[in-house]
């Protein structure tokens, strides 16, 4: 694991100019752990009828040794080589104990201790992997090259790492801006929306701020650089995610803490059941003899399955709801979050603009139909997001579009065509002329959360369309379940302007709503909680959402519309893009979180118990290992309940 974390930090920051490798996802049977593991489990599973029907000796006897090989000959060497720094940690604990086990004649139970460790440890390397190598794939983000001007006027193609502050770059049609500035000259559409997660392409004009990684539309802009490109705010987003990603560390040295003291405690107290009989007389072989009953009888593996059971089942559940959660733990700290944030583009919203309202003007002539007919035959030769929301409405509606002559496009303005011997003009409310009736439409829809959007024929305005992200059907319901479970109401984080959040806010019961944020603001916030002591859970969708993903307790990212790094930045990825599913996924966390407590009170009880007998009285060894075998049995059957259909929350039926 710590291999792939250093690949991680190593990686150069996007805009240095250094070369990026090409974005390469890790296959899955590239890592060693995952080999092992599915290694040993074949081997099992291949012994185990063979086994359990008296089959030879010869072969279930190789194929579980082969199971003890594959599965932990590198948990088993890792535990060796950490000896040399007198550290006894948990893994090596598990395959003496194994050993144990097949030393007195319980192969079987040893070869299951070891699959199960084999298969952990995959699992978290499989989602360290992941997480490293979507990092490196947002670098693909910023270019590694731009167009520099010269004082004379000519340009030049150079590396973005040797561009300086106060540089003038020319970003063309289409083009990745290089570099954190300003504007300077020109006009043009610029997707941003991995940076602010917007919707829709912003106007910018000289004097507006642009951001390195983002997108061009039609226009050509000459952009002052303003900020290092090391510096940029795409660079500081990969920062951000690796600095969130340490964060968690401390929570996994705690449990080592735990592990090594009970790996010491119980090597200790072996060697004394041993030795001590021993010395006042005891045979070597009844010495013995107690000595592997208390390794049995004092081996972890129910508690192993205290944990694992519970956690996984809920896991495979989730997973046939269409929730990936990445790992046992992610699954458990999921249950102990106590705040929600949630983004508002693509997260309450579906991420696509559609039209929602259309308004003929008086004496136009027009209905709605006609309106969005003539609207969208302008419209249909242009790309920009609100043309393909106008022409897709049209589409739906099955309405016959005119062919358009003459087409042109006005960044930040709107669009003019020919249609049918008339000129038609579609674009932003600035361009009406005047008129009280056409600017009171336009300032309800705006009131409204909505984009207003004009419609023009032969320089006389004719109607207004409203534009937004529609919000999903889910969403307040969803906010409600929420509401429950943590004991208050979730809060809005969205880089979108205030008006629009605060009216999506209200249809779905948030009150409190947070707007205009960068990435590092999102990331503020969270801190800001935590430092309260709260626990929070952030609920997003896009590359603007990944720093506050990793920086919160827990984070979910919505898949439908997800970039690639938030998928693999978040704990849990809702795959089905069902908003219902993240209360669902948090009740059914919290469910497996009480399982956890219940097996190990069971386990906990049954080692105890047996221990004592072993040590004050004597315990026969067929029944240590049955009461072993019992409370193991007793505790994974316990857990595997959370794999019932009924044990997933449904929202419908208040249970989330």
């Amino acid at each position: 694991m710590s291999s792939v974390l250093d690949q991680q930090r190593s990686a150069p920051p996007a805009g240095t100019g250094r070369p990026v490798p090409p974005r390469r996802r890790a296959c899955l049977f590239a890592l060693p752990e995952v080999r092992w593991a599915l290694a040993a489990l074949v081997l099992f599973l291949l012994a185990l009828p063979v086994y359990l029907w008296d089959g030879p000796v010869w072969l279930w006897g190789v194929l579980l040794a082969a199971t003890y090989v594959t599965g932990g000959w590198e948990p088993g060497w890792a535990g060796l080589k950490a000896l040399k720094d007198k550290t006894l940690d948990v893994d090596l604990l598990m395959i003496v104990a194994a050993l144990g086990a097949a030393a007195i004649g319980q192969v079987l139970d040893g070869a299951l201790l070891i699959v199960i460790f084999a298969t952990s440890g995959a699992l978290e390397a499989v989602a360290t992997a992941r997480t490293a190598d979507s990092v490196r794939g947002l670098l693909d983000l910023a270019p590694t090259t731009a167009t520099r001007l010269l004082p004379d006027g000519t340009e030049e193609t150079v590396e973005t790492g040797r561009l300086s502050v106060g540089d003038t770059i020319m970003v063309r049609p289409g083009g990745r801006i290089g570099a954190d500035g300003e504007v300077v000259d020109g006009a043009s559409d610029v997707d941003q929306a991995t940076i602010t997660g917007e919707p829709l392409p912003v106007a910018k004009q000289p004097g507006d701020q642009v951001f390195a990684g983002t997108v061009n539309g039609t226009g050509a802009l000459r952009v002052r650089v303003e900020r290092d490109p090391s510096d940029s705010t795409i660079a500081r987003i990969v920062k951000m995610v690796g600095e969130a990603s340490e964060t968690k560390a401390p929570t996994q040295l705690f449990i080592e803490k735990i592990e090594q003291r009970y790996s010491i405690g119980m090597v200790i107290a072996t060697v004394a059941v041993f030795g001590v009989p021993l010395a006042f007389g005891d045979t070597l072989s009844a010495a013995l003899l107690r000595a592997m009953t208390f390794m049995i009888v004092a081996s972890p593996c129910a508690v192993v399955l205290s944990t694992m059971p519970p956690l996984l089942s809920s896991i495979a559940n989730a997973g046939r709801r269409g929730v990936l959660v990445k790992s046992a733990v992610v699954m458990e700290r999921l249950g102990g979050i106590d705040t929600v944030a949630l983004d508002k583009t693509g997260t309450l919203t579906e991420g696509t603009p559609r039209v929602t309202d259309l308004r003929p003007l008086p004496g136009s002539g027009l209905g709605e139909d006609a309106l969005l007919a003539l609207a969208a035959s302008a419209e249909h030769p242009s790309e920009h997001p609100l043309a393909r929301a106008v022409v897709t409405a049209a589409r739906e509606r099955g309405l016959p579009l005119d062919d358009a002559e003459d087409f042109t496009s006005a960044p930040g303005q709107g669009v003019t065509a020919t249609v049918d011997g008339r000129t038609v003009s579609v674009g932003a409310p600035a361009r009406l002329l005047d008129g009280d009736a056409p600017r009171a439409v336009v300032a309800e829809l705006e009131e409204a959360g909505r984009t207003a959007v004009v419609v023009m024929r032969d320089q006389e305005p004719v109607g207004v369309l409203g534009i937004a992200d529609r919000l999903r059907p889910d969403a307040a319901a969803t906010v409600a379940a929420l509401a429950r479970l943590t004991g208050r109401l979730p809060v809005l984080l969205t880089g979108d302007n205030e008006r629009a959040a605060k009216h999506l806010a209200a249809e779905v019961g948030i009150t409190d709503v947070r707007a205009h944020l960068l990435p590092q603001d999102k990331v503020a916030a969270v801190k800001e909680w935590e430092a309260q002591g709260r626990k929070v859970l952030v609920v997003g969708d896009g590359v603007n959402d990944a720093p506050a993903l990793g920086a919160a307790h827990s984070g979910i990212a919505m898949g439908k519309a997800g970039s690639d790094l938030a998928l693999e930045t978040a704990d849990a990825v809702v795959v089905r893009d069902e908003l219902t599913a993240v209360p669902s996924i948090v009740q059914l966390s919290r469910t497996a979180r009480r399982l956890v407590i219940q097996n190990l009170a069971v386990a906990g009880t049954f080692i105890a118990v047996l221990v004592a007998w072993d040590l004050i009285g004597t315990l026969p060894l067929p029944l240590g290992v049955a009461g072993h075998e019992g409370s193991t049995v007793i505790v994974g059957l316990n857990g595997l309940r959370l794999l019932r259909e009924a044990a997933w929350p449904r929202l419908a039926e208040g249970t989330a």
